[in-house]
């Protein structure tokens, strides 16, 4: 569905992403790991667009997106959850969800409403609130929440664990797990949090100083004593 070759991009003169290759099939979570500076965030910054591509190819369900604007990268069914939670402090709930499917039709828009209402129920309690009364946990579901609301085939989540409870991890984590096998969703997960990550994902790539050094399923990159200590803190 996702294939990344020979990406490399650059902030100035420093190379953040030297020639990386990833291909991620439908309907599989794959988790990004590694530790600060390994280029994480860049990976899924390039491939929305935030960040242009100095080299390499991003091809989304055979269409080549790494020129794309990014607004035009949304619509091919792509869809982003930054680090950080960022929410829309002053709008309610519901608004920030709204904002999701501004280019979704008025049916669409309040199906994806009761959908995340469902799956969030924190959110749905809180529906008509100001963002910025929820607590961290709440705000990290309704980010995810509204990149849901495009209804995309492909989610990018960059760290949504960070300074999180373990009992709020566990759940995040979850309920990507129980989308990617009832909806066919598609997730492409970075984390510092390998060991979360690993527990649902169907197989993790490793990143260092911008290229891959490991790619494999969950299971062997989590037995792998040496490249555990090496690059995953655990």
């Amino acid at each position: 569905m996702l294939e990344v070759s020979g990406l490399s991009s650059r902030y100035g003169a420093v190379r953040a992403l030297d020639g990386v290759d990833l291909n991620i099939p439908e309907g599989s979570l794959t988790a990004v790991l590694g530790a600060n500076g390994a280029g994480k965030t860049t990976l899924l910054r390039t491939i929305t667009g935030l960040v242009r591509c100095a080299a390499g190819s991003i091809r989304f369900r055979g269409k080549e997106i790494s020129r794309l604007p990014v607004e035009e990268v949304v619509r091919t069914g792509l869809a982003h959850v930054p680090e950080g939670r960022g929410v829309i402090a002053e709008l309610t709930v519901e608004e920030n969800l709204r904002l999701g499917a501004l280019w979704r039709r008025g049916r669409d828009r309040t199906a994806g409403l009761k959908d995340m209402y469902e799956l969030f129920p924190p959110l749905a309690e809180r529906r008509h609130k100001p963002a910025e009364t929820l607590s961290g946990g709440e705000r990290q579901m309704l980010a995810i929440g509204r990149a849901l609301m495009a209804r995309p085939t492909c989610l990018l989540l960059d760290e949504p664990s960070l300074g999180l409870a373990p009992k709020i991890v566990a759940q995040l984590m979850g309920m990507l797990r129980e989308q990617r096998d009832r909806t066919g969703l598609t997730v492409l997960l970075v984390e510092q949090n390998a060991r979360s990550a690993l527990s649902v994902a169907d197989r993790g790539v490793v990143l260092n100083l911008g290229r891959v050094v490991a790619d494999a399923d969950a299971g062997s990159l989590s037995q792998d004593t040496t490249l555990r200590h090496a690059y995953l803190g655990f």
